[in-house]
């Protein structure tokens, strides 16, 4: 994916996880919100490790796993990107401290 596809992947899923967080648990975001609203983007090396990851996250934390419309760079349906929470970093880095930076 391009730079620009990457951003805007990466806000379809934080917008849809913060929704998530807002109905599931209020205070993770008011938290957030207090500590400066940190964002930490990581990067996997495939398809199948972004599922795995979905897949161990998804009954702990809000997450939202964005599937592409299929209008640009990539196949409809097709996932590009993982978002979480906001959730305490404590608890999400139990599964995330081994991934790198983008």
């Amino acid at each position: 994916m391009g730079k620009g596809k990457i951003a805007a992947q990466s806000s379809h899923a934080a917008v849809e996880a913060l929704e998530k967080t807002m109905q599931k648990n209020p205070p993770w975001v008011e938290e957030w919100k207090i500590q400066g609203q940190e964002k930490v983007v990581l990067k996997v090396a495939s398809k199948k490790e972004l599922l795995e990851l979905f897949q161990q996250l998804k009954n702990l934390f809000p997450c939202a796993l964005i599937k592409d419309a299929g209008r640009t760079q990539i196949a409809a349906g097709e996932p590009t990107c993982l978002a979480c929470g906001p959730v305490p970093e404590n608890e999400i880095d139990k599964f995330t401290s081994k991934l790198k930076l983008l």
